[in-house]
Formats: C-alpha cells, structure tokens, sequence
C-alpha cells in the first residue's frame, strides 16, 4: 500500500535517489536540491511503501508570468517513480494530491511540460491556447490546468519557471 505524504528535510536524499534511478541520470535529483536549496520547492510530496521507503516523488515551485503575475502559479516538475515501482499509480497518486495541495495552497494554477495525452486525465490543457508560452519552447507539451474559475484570467505571454530549471542542463 503506497501513503503519500509532504516531504521533510529527512527525506531529501532518498528523493534525490528516486529521481537518480528513475532517470538514469542525474539531472532532475540535482534540479531538486537545487530547488530545495533555493526555497522554491513549494509543495514537495512523497510516495512511500510499507516500510517507510520513498518510492516516488513530485514538487511543485513557483512561476513568473510575463503578464499578470500574481505569484499564485506553480510549475509541476520533476516528478519520478522508482523504477521498481512504475506503472502500479503511484505517479497518479502524487499528481492528484499534489494537484489538491495547489488548490488548498490557494494556487491559481499548475504549468506543467509534459506528455499530453497523460496530463489530459488530470484536467491540463495547452497552455497556448490561453496566449501562454514556456521558455522551453515546449509548443503542445507546456500545458496549463486552472484551478479557478478565473485562474487564468489577465495571463498572458511567457510562463518561466524558477532559475533552478536553467541551471545544470536537464
């Protein structure tokens, strides 16, 4: 059985490992201390098992909008699911609790660059059909879920993510 929970501190080098075995690579575990260390990991949940062991993990970190920032968006990213334990929900699981901890955060919306076919169960759409672009140039892939009636009201061109995402090279 898999519980998530907010992340303490205790748990940041068994993150950077998840994120480690899920990639392959260093890169996203790297991106997390660096966001950690930054104070941007807004929201940072973990998956554990039975045993206490983190066996995934999602952080959400703040956004600016070249238009009508308010400061109340987060960025979904990195997220990752120890190898072992991929393809039995524990993403799903995070992404939703993740997602209702925005909505409790008072979070306007939640960016995310990724698979659309994915985050479309999740309620994202993309991102420029509001007249909203990443510097990424993630065209389809940069999607956007509002989680207000008027969550993207007076948002407009490039959304950037906190300068932990431009360092290190992902």
């Amino acid at each position: 059985m898999t519980e998530v929970r907010a992340a303490t501190a205790s748990d940041l080098d068994a993150i950077v490992a998840v994120h480690h075995a899920a990639f392959g690579r260093p890169n996203e575990g790297d991106l997390v201390r660096r966001l950690v260390d930054a104070g941007h990991a807004t929201i940072s949940l973990v998956a554990v098992d039975d045993d206490e062991a983190v066996i995934g993990h999602v952080l959400f970190s703040p956004l600016t909008i070249e238009t009508g920032d308010d400061g109340k968006s987060l960025g979904l990213a990195p997220i990752a699911v120890h190898p072992d334990h991929q393809r039995q929900g524990v993403g799903h699981a995070l992404i939703e609790e993740g997602i209702g901890a925005c909505f409790v955060a008072d979070a306007r919306a939640v960016f995310v660059l990724g698979s659309p076919a994915y985050y479309a169960q999740f309620g994202f759409s993309k991102a420029s059909a509001h007249d909203l672009h990443d510097a990424f140039e993630g065209g389809n892939a940069f999607q956007v879920l509002p989680l207000t009636v008027t969550g993207l009201e007076g948002y407009k061109g490039r959304v950037n993510y906190a300068p932990a995402f431009s360092e290190g090279g992902l």
